[in-house]
């Protein structure tokens, strides 16, 4: 009886959706650690680079922006307020809500989790030329528009 050789995949080895998510729980991994390596999460990630994107906002602008659940950002709001990454302040317009807005710490912390991205893209992506990086980038959000468009509406 003959044995597959290392180099045979099983079929669903070569399944898109496996091969995706294979790769997906490895760059989950790879920008996990690089954010823990500076102190930090992906939410703290989203949160900082939508301020400094769009500006202050309230929590629940915020939340929409970064796409971030309402339960997860007020959690995450006291985190980056605590280490003074962010500022909360009255919002004059309605003193009922406060607006979050982007601290110099919160600039500076926001520049080392990009340089812990590149890093960690650049590992990702490893094996891929600059023309392959960028094919299979159009390629992921080609997908993603479609399953979002398509979960969105039925």
């Amino acid at each position: 009886m003959e044995h597959p050789s290392e180099e045979t995949h099983a079929r669903w080895q070569r399944l898109p959706s496996w091969l995706l998510t294979q790769t997906a729980n490895h760059a989950h991994r790879l920008v996990t650690d690089g954010f823990s390596a500076v102190h930090a999460r992906g939410y703290h990630y989203r949160v900082l680079a939508t301020l400094e994107e769009f500006g202050p906002a309230s929590q629940a602008t915020l939340g929409r922006r970064s796409g971030i659940h309402v339960s997860e950002m007020v959690a995450t709001i006291n985190e980056l307020a605590e280490r003074d990454l962010v500022e909360r302040a009255p919002d004059p317009e309605d003193r009922r809500r406060n607006v979050v807005s982007l601290t110099t710490a919160g600039k500076r912390q926001l520049r080392r989790l990009e340089k812990q991205l590149v890093e960690r893209q650049e590992e990702l992506l490893a094996p891929l030329s600059a023309e392959e990086r960028e094919r299979f980038t159009e390629l992921l959000s080609k997908l993603l528009k479609h399953h979002d468009r398509q979960a969105t509406y039925p």
